[in-house]
């Protein structure tokens, strides 16, 4: 049923497609769609605009329109589905449909006499003084395609890390990779409550020894602290956390410790 009331505009120029919106819409009526914020649908608005002072640009407001009405029921709905469907093991494929036998932990060859027995998907790892080795310790790296339960997160210094990041600095695996497990994203794309939701999980089983978040100056990359920071809330478990932002010349700009 349709009735005359408050609900959110999205100026689609305004919008820069950040994602910090996102977060703070509790009843997930907001996505990140082809890089702009959009209205899900008509019945999740509740029309109060708690969204509205996390817009950057300006770009959402509250107007008076005629809207399905806002259904609690249908939105409980909602966002148990999506709690499902973030949760959803993947035993078989990953998301982007490869086998799940592809996800990789890169451990050091065996010493000389042991065990010749090797997992095909433990490749061994290049001597340390190789000029051409890689301080990537596992495969994937991509957020959406890492399960909550990948091995390698186990007792792991995470960083979480920006897709730009890699390209912008010139000596990234130096500086900000070694000896971390990596997961790359960009905020502004993908969809951030399926990042909040995984991280929770990652937080409240992993027991992670640090996270370092790594994003860029340009202000749709925020949008990742405030998604580990929903993260950390629903996972209900502290863990040291890093931020540090770069510019898009490469430069590291600042550090913040959480």
């Amino acid at each position: 049923m349709k009735a005359v009331r408050n609900i959110i505009q999205i100026d689609e120029e305004l919008c820069d497609g950040c994602g910090q919106c996102v977060p703070d819409c509790a009843e997930g009526s907001l996505k990140i769609i082809d890089g702009k914020a959009r209205l899900v649908a008509d019945q999740l608005c509740d029309g109060l605009g708690a969204c509205l002072g996390s817009c950057p640009t300006g770009a959402l407001q509250v107007i008076k329109r005629e809207a399905d009405e806002f259904d609690e029921d249908a939105v409980e709905a909602y966002l148990a589905a999506e709690k499902k469907q973030a949760a959803a093991p993947r035993p078989a494929t990953m998301d982007c449909g490869c086998a799940s036998t592809h996800i990789q932990s890169f451990k050091a060859a065996p010493p000389a006499g042991g065990s010749p027995c090797q997992s095909a998907n433990m490749p061994i790892q290049i001597p340390a003084n190789n000029a051409g080795s890689s301080a990537l310790s596992h495969w994937p790296v991509q957020i959406r395609l890492i399960a909550a339960n990948a091995p390698f997160l186990q007792n792991a210094d995470l960083l979480i890390a920006a897709d730009c990041t890699a390209v912008a600095v010139r000596n990234f695996q130096e500086t900000y990779l070694a000896g971390k497990t990596v997961m790359m994203g960009c905020p502004k794309f993908d969809d951030a409550e399926s990042y909040v939701q995984r991280f929770a999980e990652i937080i409240s089983t992993c027991n992670l020894k640090s996270l370092t978040i790594l994003i860029m100056e340009v202000p749709c990359c925020s949008a990742m602290n405030v998604i580990v920071q929903k993260a950390i809330e629903r996972a209900g478990k502290a863990v040291p956390v890093e931020q540090i932002t770069i510019s898009t010349r490469g430069e590291e700009l600042s550090r913040k410790i959480w």
